[in-house]
């Protein structure tokens, strides 16, 4: 495409989210209420992957990483739909996790299919990124046998799941007290059992299930770190990072809900808090320090981190009072069912628990800040 075909407002906008534009407005505005409701995606998913949605983060052959384009191209399809905007972030962490596994395994053809959407996965850190804050313990417990592991255990709920899909876990460790064994989870595979969750207010149609393992083989084309702590210490900010594109997009969402009744309910609309102009003005800051945060996205430093952790805070947040002020702004309107604004709402409210969530944040930045202060 060349830029000097677009108009104006689209030239200085980077190709794959134009791609990602398309996808989200066209095939998948189509199926958003029956994504909302529980079908998983799978198709929209793998044109997105296919698009390179899901790996501009990822050093491939002739692309370097580019964290900032991988968050906005999320937020290009969150602001359509924030379930497969929270999908995106599900498949790009695993991809991640591959990479950075420096295991042959994985960075072949598995990742490749992967990066290609012609496999698809998630990621299970929801319990070990608890337990590495002191929130909850590790679920899953991995035995030393020979040839690898065997690991046993449930998982409550990990998402952008099917049976032929695969997701990143962390087990510790049996005898072997503060280690943990990371990797590839392959959900076909012998001793692990999908089962259905009970029903979530929203986000029904992330192919989202509990984890049931019994003596599940893990060998070394499966690992990705053991130990696993040396890999979440470098990947740790990127994770958080990226998740700031569903929070981004869902904002954006809300905001551009109030614009769409400025000229019918504007005289009214006027006396409300938190009006579209303001937020905006907000979330572009927001979006502003995030891109900057991106460039930077394995900085290990504490302080770096707590940026980090501080800046999906504040998207949570904002998140929030958007989607709030967007359902204010509709009236009615937005208080129907079927609204874009009503989903909205139930999806701001994923993005303040998904771990770590808000509270999680403020933990994790209060237990940080005060290592970082002098004695």
């Amino acid at each position: 495409m060349n830029p000097a075909d677009l108009p104006p407002e689209l030239s200085n906008t980077p190709e794959l989210v134009l791609a990602m534009r398309q996808i989200a407005q066209g095939p998948l505005a189509a199926q958003v209420q029956a994504i909302d409701q529980g079908t998983y995606p799978r198709e929209v998913m793998q044109q997105l992957a296919a698009a390179g949605g899901m790996s501009a983060h990822l050093e491939l052959p002739g692309q370097p990483a580019d964290f900032g384009l991988a968050i906005k191209a999320m937020a290009e399809v969150s602001k359509v739909c924030g379930s497969t905007g929270f999908m995106m972030w599900c498949q790009a962490v695993c991809g991640l996790y591959m990479q950075t596994s420096n295991n042959p395994d994985l960075m072949g053809k598995v990742l490749n299919d992967h990066v290609q959407g012609l496999r698809l996965g998630g990621t299970g850190l929801s319990n070990p990124m608890k337990s590495f804050a002191q929130i909850e313990s590790l679920l899953l417990k991995a035995t030393p046998v020979e040839g690898g592991f065997e690991v046993s255990g449930t998982l409550p709920w990990v998402s952008n799941l099917g049976p032929d899909h695969y997701f990143g876990a962390i087990a510790g460790i049996e005898g072997q007290t503060g280690q943990e064994l990371m990797f590839l989870l392959r959900c076909d595979a012998p001793g692990v059992t999908l089962k259905a969750c009970p029903s979530f207010s929203g986000m029904e149609g992330t192919g989202t299930y509990a984890i049931h393992l019994k003596n599940l083989f893990v060998g070394a084309a499966d690992t990705i770190a053991s130990p696993a702590k040396p890999l979440i210490a470098q990947i740790r900010a990127a994770f958080v990072m990226l998740q700031c594109g569903m929070a981004l997009g869902v904002t954006q969402g809300a905001i551009d809900s109030m614009w769409a009744v400025e000229g019918q309910l504007g005289h009214v609309n006027q006396f409300l808090h938190d009006r579209p102009q303001t937020l905006q003005a907000e979330l572009d800051a927001l979006t502003q320090r995030v891109m900057q945060l991106a460039e930077t996205p394995f900085d290990k430093r504490t302080e770096f981190f707590i940026d980090v952790l501080d800046a999906r805070a504040h998207g949570a947040e904002l998140c929030l009072r958007a989607a709030q002020s967007a359902l204010m702004h509709q009236g009615a309107r937005g208080y129907l069912l079927s609204s874009e604004v009503q989903r909205r709402v139930r999806e701001s409210h994923f993005v303040a628990i998904v771990t770590p969530a808000i509270k999680h944040l403020r933990k994790e930045m209060a237990r940080l800040s005060a290592q970082e202060m002098p004695a």
